[in-house]
């Protein structure tokens, strides 16, 4: 499979800006650069109702932004968690696909702030992740969201904590959660698949760039083996919620991502996964600019009315 046609002319164009490779760039550099990227990604979506809260997590607190779509509540709720290898991303950068879920699934979506590395090393981001979902459960009524219809997801590192969150979720007695939506997921600190081998440079996403990232996710001394930080590593995988895992055909994560789906499946968790041909990693944010991700988008709006059904 070559290419997307519109996923090339992405890459092009933002190949044609010679900007630096993540790799040499600051943590504020990079933050910096995705957020002025995010305006070229076009329109977003009206949505009925939208809110900012602060949620207490372990030394602080951290804001979400909630999505409400039309129509009469309590509505069920994704938990979603940006990408940007934990170091860079926010609310802004994934604001558009926040309000096109929250529509498509006539969901309410939670936009999570979770503090970034290196400032806040692994744990903080799994930890805050689980806290805000915890929040959802809790406040469910004042926000509209009927607690037991609530599923996590995120693209990326969000979905790393996605996993995570599942994770914790059953090994600290809930909230229950309806799905898990790992969209192209990084789920285990090593570099040695295929994907990382063939597609190591020029997919957007390198190899160098995401050793970058784990590197100030975990700090000098961290453990990527850990099961918060690495899904694939987890002892066991049984009693995790249902999950839609999505790849991308022309990324070095797609196949620690279909690892994770595999095992899952083995382990008895009822799994989807659909590998995009001729994408590259990021295509969830481009619904504006590739019809595939576009398809991506509805097909995660239907898992999410399927499991809340």
């Amino acid at each position: 499979m070559t290419l997307d046609p519109q996923a090339k002319r992405i890459m092009d164009a933002t190949a044609a800006l010679n900007l630096p490779p993540v790799e040499k760039m600051t943590p504020a550099q990079a933050r910096e650069n995705m957020r002025s990227r995010t305006a070229g990604l076009g329109p977003v979506e009206d949505v009925a109702a939208m809110a900012d809260h602060r949620v207490a997590v372990d030394g602080g607190d951290i804001a979400v932004r909630c999505y409400t779509p039309a129509g009469t509540g309590p509505f069920p709720a994704l938990v979603f968690f940006h990408g940007g290898g934990w170091v860079i991303g926010d609310i802004e950068t994934h604001d558009g696909i926040c309000r096109s879920l929250a529509n498509a699934a006539g969901a309410v979506v939670v936009n999570v702030d979770y503090r970034l590395a290196p400032e806040h090393r692994y744990p903080v981001a799994a930890e805050d992740a689980f806290a805000a979902t915890r929040w959802v459960a809790a406040e469910g009524a004042r926000l509209g969201v009927d607690p037991r219809r609530i599923a996590v997801g995120g693209d990326s590192a969000g979905g790393n904590l996605a996993a995570a969150v599942s994770l914790m979720a059953r090994d600290r007695g809930g909230p229950v959660l309806k799905l898990q939506v790992l969209v192209y997921p990084v789920t285990d600190h090593s570099f040695d698949t295929v994907s990382y081998r063939d597609l190591a440079e020029g997919y957007m996403l390198t190899r160098a760039g995401m050793q970058w990232f784990w590197n100030h996710y975990l700090g000098p001394n961290g453990d990527g083996r850990q099961p918060y930080a690495s899904p694939l590593q987890a002892k066991s995988v049984e009693g995790l919620p249902p999950a839609l895992v999505m790849t991308a055909e022309y990324d070095p994560l797609r196949d620690e991502g279909e690892a994770y789906a595999d095992r899952l499946r083995r382990a008895g968790v009822p799994v989807t996964v659909t590998r995009y041909p001729g994408l590259v990693h990021g295509f969830i944010r481009w619904t504006n600019l590739v019809d595939k991700s576009r398809a991506a988008r509805d097909e995660i709006a239907g898992a999410l009315r399927k499991a809340f059904a």
